[in-house]
């Protein structure tokens, strides 16, 4: 009987990564999402007769800041070629991009893969181009509608060597290159609106063969959690279509999140199939070393070192160092908290606790929080000078979010300031004594391994009486004071 053929997978992304600029690549059109259908196309973007595109430095400044940041080479010398391939919207019937001088080339990205092993995934280049319009078939009954306010819009294009070889693994490359745009701030990362999104070029092939089997590559994916599906059902399709005696065809294919399948959506093209040329109207981009310098110096601490810096410095855990920098926002939301207290564990948990659940329950990003990073840093403080307890925080927390003000305010009116007088807790402590005998003859009588239980019990109904206002450990020390006494 024959050993079934063991299988492996073979992955590379085109990451499309609209850049943040205000206006478009070639033209003073805004980039504004959300206008009204063909309200931000120029002609420039209309591709009228007599136009000429300019280059907005913006973009170059940022696809070398991104260069920079992943170690590639930025050449002396870039140039912008013509991409000759029908597009329904681009009115010009080419779009502009880069093919053998692109801006960045031979860069690497780190990603942990199972059992918190490190990866090396190359990238071959990132080059510049534009973007396409959108079409929309389903508006208008038999006829396909065209928004061209995306046409010219300025994208990155990161492509990767072939260097993945799970979904999971390409979803580590993806977060890692999401995150790594919104630090240097060149894209705003909203796959929503689609400035974030990827293709993803997948083959299997038999683990001993050498050769790369036929790729498929599945087109504009926009979902960390759709890209993963499409590759693990892609990869299911080529392995049962080569089991079955049948072959996988080069071609496009589209993912369908509601049937979870991909299907055909044209022949795969080749780079030849684009008739690429250089653009005439263009002149090539000159790169000198002053310029990588200046922009060098803009680039800010980036979350690799953030989180060593966290780790070694704040002495936060891996664990709670990798949820603070994953996001950019969050990691800044943290180091604003840390300037109103210090603490940076105690910041850490309420951030990625209370926080988090509360944004997460309303679906708020945190850079829209109603509970502003100052206001947690100085709640934090009152829990740590013991104006409130931990159990009374989570009261104002809460009300903070409200908007019923600051912590200060809202402690003063509901009268929630923690009882720190030891003559009041003394007091708690005897009225709690005194209406509850059998347990304090139940607590002298046991043994010393079971009396914790009988005291958790009492501080339960000193804290319920003081209505959570009793300064737990003073009450502790006192209670055990009286009952051993």
């Amino acid at each position: 009987m024959n050993k079934p053929t063991e299988w492996e997978t073979v992955i590379g992304l085109e990451i499309h990564a609209q850049l943040a600029t205000k206006s478009k690549i070639f033209s003073g059109a805004s980039t504004i999402y959300g206008a009204k259908p063909n309200t931000q196309a120029c002609a420039v973007d209309l591709g009228l007769p007599g136009v000429l595109p300019v280059i907005n430095e913006q973009a170059i400044l940022m696809a070398i800041k991104f260069g920079l940041a992943i170690g590639a080479e930025i050449p002396e010398r870039s140039v912008f070629a013509r991409k000759n391939y029908f597009y329904p919207d681009l009115p010009k019937g080419y779009q502009i991009s880069q093919f053998e001088l692109p801006i960045v080339s031979n860069g690497l990205i780190e990603i942990v893969i199972e059992n918190k092993k490190k990866k090396i995934i190359k990238i071959t280049r990132a080059h510049l181009e534009e973007d396409a319009g959108k079409s929309n078939h389903d508006q208008f009954n038999g006829c396909t509608g065209i928004d061209l306010n995306r046409a010219g819009n300025p994208l990155l294009e990161i492509v990767s060597e072939p260097d993945m070889n799970n979904a999971k693994e390409a979803i580590s490359y993806l977060k890692k290159i999401h995150s790594l745009v919104r630090y240097l701030e060149i894209c705003d990362g909203n796959m929503q609106e689609g400035s974030f999104r990827c293709d993803a070029n997948v083959s299997v092939k038999p683990t001993q063969q050498k050769e790369l089997g036929t790729r498929t590559e599945i087109k504009n994916l926009n979902s960390f959690k759709f890209i993963e599906a499409a590759i693990n059902h892609e990869v299911e399709r080529q392995i049962n279509l080569i089991e079955s005696g049948k072959i996988v065809t080069q071609e496009t294919r589209l993912y369908d999140a509601n049937k979870n399948e991909t299907r055909s959506m044209r022949s795969k093209e080749e780079a030849n199939d684009y008739r690429y040329f250089p653009d005439p109207d263009l002149l090539p981009v000159l790169i000198t070393e002053e310029i990588k310098k200046i922009v060098r110096e803009l680039i800010p601490e980036l979350p690799d070192a953030k989180r060593m810096r966290y780790q070694n410095e704040l002495g936060l855990s891996e664990y709670d160092s990798d949820n603070l920098t994953a996001n950019p926002d969050i990691a800044n939301y943290f180091e604003t908290t840390m300037v109103a207290n210090g603490d940076a564990k105690m910041c850490a948990n309420w951030i990625m606790g209370d926080l988090s659940a509360s944004l997460n329950k309303e679906n708020i990003n945190i850079k829209n929080s109603p509970v502003t990073a100052k206001m947690l840093g100085d709640m934090i403080n009152l829990i740590k000078d013991k104006t409130i307890s931990g159990k009374i925080a989570k009261i104002v927390f809460e009300a903070m979010w409200n908007k019923e003000g600051e912590a200060i305010s809202i402690i003063e009116n509901k009268d929630l300031k923690q009882v720190t007088d030891l003559s009041e807790i003394e007091n708690l402590i005897d009225v709690i004594i005194a209406e509850n005998t059998i347990q304090v003859k139940q607590y002298k009588n046991c043994p010393a391994d079971k009396k914790q239980k009988f005291i958790s019990f009492f501080i339960g109904q000193i804290m319920k009486k003081s209505k959570g206002k009793a300064n737990p450990i003073q009450a502790n020390e006192l209670l055990k004071e009286k009952l051993n006494g």
